[in-house]
């Protein structure tokens, strides 16, 4: 038999703290700092993002949401034998967000790990457990991607505290004699780090640069219109497969002009993306799979219906997955 690996459920977890782009302009006019919801909306589409309060972490969010796909899944802790956190924003340096996770569903003894692909961290996660379930490695995982990323902003910077939010998705995904995940396809090109990054460190107990995130977002912007194409090209390839095939884009929920060209390179109707970037903000390696159980929640995405999901991040790294949901 011919061991596949399903998507069988999917959950999301957003802060309580909504704000809108009205709000954002309320906080940023005290810094002395001018934007308008006009200006947000025509260059990004974001029209609200999500914060956390303090002391709440990654894994709060994460295990919001993984609670929420494993009830979605029909499974319980017990049955998961291996968990991946994509996130920028782990709780600590060490040990991983994923082994604290671990610890708050009360599972022990699976191997657990995070991965830092900053926003392609989920598809470079689902393509990781794809793999280690097709070869025998694991047969029922929790993917997760899961960010605070209000954390890393300048409110200072006008061009990007507009553009983040904080949340997370997570999906389970299991071993299967039916097709699921078809194919994937992953790339990164370390020569672009400088165009989007958080470029502070620590050392001797100090932060030494700015831990603050920094964006050329024209730089970011022609990049990733090329290289979103281009991946979703290469993985409908490997699938035998054409973007006819495709019943819903689910991208990386950065900014919807990237969105929009890239459904058009790819010659598909804006009815056929799903979009959340109005309400939730980039939120960086959790909007693909927040926007996946959203999409799912509100009746979207059925059963049998095949689906390209695909993300663009620092670092530079891009890729996508195409699978049968």
């Amino acid at each position: 038999m011919t061991r596949h690996a399903r998507i069988t459920g999917t959950g999301s977890s957003l802060p309580p703290l909504r704000l809108t782009n009205e709000d954002m302009v309320v906080r940023l006019a005290a810094r002395g700092i001018e934007t308008s919801d006009e200006w947000i909306v025509e260059r990004t589409g974001i029209r609200a993002r999500h914060f956390v309060a303090d002391g709440v972490f990654a894994s709060d969010l994460a295990e919001q949401a993984c609670r929420s796909a494993m009830q979605a899944a029909g499974v319980g802790p017990n049955e998961i034998d291996l968990i991946i956190v994509a996130t920028s924003t782990p709780d600590m340096v060490f040990p991983s967000t994923a082994a604290i996770l671990q610890h708050k569903l009360g599972i022990s003894g699976c191997p657990v790990f995070d991965v830092q692909a900053v926003c392609s961290g989920f598809i470079y996660a689902l393509t990781v457990a794809d793999a280690l379930i097709k070869t025998g490695s694991a047969t029922r995982a929790l993917v997760v991607g899961s960010e605070v990323f209000s954390r890393l902003l300048n409110f200072d910077d006008r061009t990007t505290c507009v553009l983040f939010g904080d949340g997370a998705g997570a999906v389970v995904i299991e071993a299967s004699d039916r097709p699921g995940i078809l194919a994937t396809d992953i790339h990164a090109d370390g020569k672009y780090s400088g165009i989007l990054c958080v470029p502070g460190h620590v050392s001797g107990g100090e932060i030494l640069g700015d831990p603050r995130l920094k964006m050329d977002g024209q730089a970011v912007f022609k990049l990733a219109v090329g290289v979103l194409e281009d991946t979703a090209r290469a993985t409908l390839a490997k699938a035998g497969k054409t973007a006819a095939d495709i019943d819903w884009l689910i991208p990386h929920q950065a900014n919807i002009r990237i969105m929009q060209s890239t459904a058009r390179k790819l010659k598909l109707s804006m009815d056929k993306v799903v979009v959340t970037v109005d309400q939730h903000g980039n939120t960086s390696a959790a909007s693909i799979p927040l926007a996946l159980d959203h999409a799912v929640r509100a009746g979207q995405v059925k059963p049998g219906q095949t689906l390209m999901l695909e993300g663009v991040g620092g670092g530079f790294t891009w890729g996508s997955v195409l699978l049968d949901f």
